[in-house]
């Protein structure tokens, strides 16, 4: 649903309940209505499939907190500014176990658009990290791993932070690298 429809339906709600106090005397129900229209409000804010997809990561459920997300079609028109960089933060975090290199454009937009949440933050650039060890990125790994650190103010990630380190400092078979008993063997034989 589009934002906007969602401010047009509180100021439905608004006029509505303005009338059953004024207009009808009737308190009870204008008060009812008008908390009714904190709803859409509040959702114009937080939209209720990010909601839904978080609630689905909580539960550790990827498949129907993808179906959430994949409910967004054009998120520039359903979503706040503040809910652009979620909305790739969240989808990157749903791609992560099928399809890896798919996470880094995805946590480079979220923390271009901006995460609210240290948590979220040190989650993207440890998401980063691991994608520029993989591509062979050392120094970047490291400095992006001391970032998370750093964001990670209530070490809820100091295990990764330290699994990662120890891949850091392991040597990475590179393609010029041989056998050492293979040496003396000829090409053909």
């Amino acid at each position: 649903m589009n934002k906007y429809i969602k401010i047009v339906i509180a100021a439905l709600l608004i006029l509505t309940g303005i009338y059953m106090m004024f207009f009808t005397r009737n308190l009870g129900w204008g008060i009812v209505i008008f908390l009714l229209a904190a709803l859409p409000i509040f959702l114009f804010f937080k939209n209720e499939n990010i909601l839904l997809a978080f609630w689905q990561l909580r539960k550790q459920n990827m498949e129907k907190a993808s179906k959430f997300l994949n409910n967004i079609t054009n998120y520039k028109a359903e979503l706040h500014k503040s809910q652009y960089g979620y909305f790739h933060y969240l989808q990157g975090l749903t791609l992560a176990q099928e399809h890896p290199t798919k996470v880094e454009p995805l946590m480079k937009k979220a923390l271009e658009y901006g995460l609210n949440m240290k948590h979220d933050r040190a989650m993207a650039t440890l998401n980063l990290a691991a994608a520029a060890i993989s591509k062979g990125r050392k120094q970047e790994g490291q400095k992006l791993l001391e970032e998370a650190k750093k964001l990670d103010s209530a070490g809820m990630m100091t295990d990764q932070i330290k699994m990662m380190k120890d891949q850091l400092k392991m040597p990475s078979m590179q393609k010029h690298m041989h056998n050492p008993n293979m040496r003396q063997r000829g090409k053909f034989f």
